[in-house]
């Protein structure tokens, strides 16, 4: 039986990758060598030589050998000098003939002597970025839910409601604006947790500012909303630090998930919680959830991988290789007067008005639409407000997946943008108008749940493509339009309590929003682009 030899090179990673610089003690060439190899090759090798990096040494070693059919020869590789100190490290290699080094994918580290190191670290990461998106949006709702036991107390007019509910996003389009270049300036570890532990502390001075003066609530309101505007901008600064170009858009919708998610849970558990501690108890115990998030944050993550001192080398080569292949230099960023120039912009930015009107008006305002429409008290309007954003939650999935399927099958990237705006404007705008034939609340939980799953698509419409008209600048110019769409939420969800306390009914403003969804669909189709207009 003929004998196949085969040579297989092996060095470090240190040695054979191009060098990695760590700014952490833990994780370094030094701590990563194995001390001991165990070499299986899936094919008879009559001899074979490895390079094992010591240092910046290298030393030849050479493989068992045998021959015979299906049976891999095995070798056991010391430390040097014969010493019986064995790491419990393994690498396994496919052995080919005329094969040099390792190919990528063929070499599989393990470690069972730290089995909770299997878990990559960017997966707690975006774990956690999860649960604070949760956080930041379940501490809205809370408001939401308890303005009307608020209103009751405090002999509130719908009008006040409306300017009450408003007052969060005063702070908050400032702060949007510049919370990735805080990010960028400070970190994202820093920029998020002071965010987090600030508007924890409004969350939980709400009800004692209520007490004192409409004037302190508003402030604390206000405050609040200052310290959660920078929690989308950092994300988004934060995450691509952590994923490769090709987990992104998974770890940006796990994220997103989580937002999502915090509007189901605040909707169903603030009236439970609210029946057993009282209204003061309940913005404690929201407040509590952030200071807990906090403690395991700070101790958990960092800005950069490259800070991280429980990273993987192997993950964290990942990640560098991912961002290298994603960095592009920028000139200098466009002024202010070539933005409002483009007619594409535009688009942008009045898909972006529209959909943050459509989308605070249903935040804010649906327990309270529930509760005076349908007269349900505050647990049912609860879980009826909660539904649609469950669904919402997964329908993003859905029109992401949609929309990456159309590029890939041919269709222009400015089509399959028209296509899922389209969806994600009339959608809400008819599910809006038929509310008026609504005649029970489940009916209308309904209709609201098909308003937000389709406003959902959204996302895969003009959200992505200020990256298509430019991707140097992305991330400023997110934070500009979403600045300029919170004016018009802040608008919509102080005019909804003067249209229901001038007209006595939500429908009039309802279908108000509905003609903004319909016009905005019609402007975006005629100036909507897939191309880049800012190098």
């Amino acid at each position: 039986m003929a004998s196949v030899r085969s040579c297989v090179s092996v060095k470090s990673a240190a040695a054979a990758a191009s060098p990695v610089r760590y700014r952490s003690a833990r994780v370094g060439a030094a701590s990563l060598e194995p001390r001991s190899l165990r070499i299986s090759c899936a094919s008879s090798c009559s001899s074979s030589s490895f390079l094992d990096s010591g240092g910046d040494g290298s030393r030849d070693i050479s493989c068992a050998s045998s021959s015979g059919r299906g049976n891999g020869a095995v070798g056991l590789v010391g430390d040097g000098g014969g010493r019986g100190r064995w790491c419990r490290q393994r690498v396994v290699a496919m052995c080919s003939a005329g094969m040099e080094g390792v190919r990528h994918g063929a070499a599989v580290a393990s470690a069972p002597a730290t089995a909770a190191s299997a878990l990559p670290e960017r997966a707690k990461v975006v774990a956690l970025v999860a649960v604070v998106m949760l956080l930041c949006n379940a501490d809205r709702v809370v408001m939401s839910v308890a303005v009307v036991p608020f209103a009751a107390q405090y002999g509130w007019s719908s009008s006040f409601l409306g300017i009450v509910q408003s007052s969060f996003l005063w702070g908050y389009v400032f702060s949007s604006m510049v919370g990735g270049a805080l990010a960028d300036r400070y970190g994202g570890k820093k920029v998020m947790a002071g965010a987090a532990a600030l508007w924890s502390l409004a969350t939980f001075l709400t009800p004692w500012a209520a007490s004192q003066s409409t004037i302190m609530l508003l402030a604390i309101r206000a405050l609040f909303g200052l310290a959660e505007g920078v929690a989308f901008p950092t994300m988004s600064t934060f995450l691509p630090k952590w994923f490769p170009t090709h987990e992104r858009a998974t770890a940006v919708g796990i994220s997103m998930a989580g937002f999502h998610l915090g509007n189901v849970i605040s909707f169903l558990a603030t009236p439970i919680i609210m029946s057993h501690i009282g209204l003061a108890g309940t913005f404690t115990f929201f407040a509590s959830l952030g200071y807990l998030w906090l403690s395991v944050w700070l101790l958990n993550v960092e800005s950069d991988p490259l800070d991280s001192r429980t990273i993987s080398k192997s993950e964290l080569q990942l990640i560098l290789a991912g961002r290298s292949g994603s960095k592009v230099e920028g000139s200098k960023f466009p002024s202010l007067q070539e933005l409002l120039s483009k007619i594409e912009m535009w688009a942008i930015i009045v898909a972006n008005v529209v959909n943050n009107w459509g989308y605070f008006v249903l935040l804010s305002w649906m327990p309270v639409y529930f509760k005076t429409v349908y007269n349900v008290n505050l647990k049912q309007a609860a879980w009826f407000s909660a539904i649609p954003w469950g669904v919402m939650a997964l329908s993003g999935y859905v029109a992401g997946a949609s929309a990456d399927f159309l590029i890939k099958s041919g269709f222009s990237v400015a089509l399959v943008r028209k296509i899922m705006q389209s969806i994600g404007f009339i959608g809400p705008g008819v599910s809006l108008l038929c509310l008026r034939f609504a005649q029970t609340p489940s009916i209308a939980a309904v209709l609201m749940t098909i308003a937000l799953s389709l406003s959902s698509f959204s996302q895969a419409g003009y959200f992505c493509n200020v990256q298509d008209v430019a991707p140097k600048y992305a991330g400023s110019l997110h934070g500009l339009t979403n600045g300029i769409g919170t004016v018009a939420a802040i608008v919509s969800t102080i005019g909804t309590g003067y249209f229901v306390q001038w007209l006595g009914s939500f429908q009039a403003f309802l279908t108000l929003t509905a003609v903004l969804y319909f016009s905005a669909t019609i402007f975006y189709n005629t100036y909507a682009t897939g191309d880049q207009i800012f190098d």
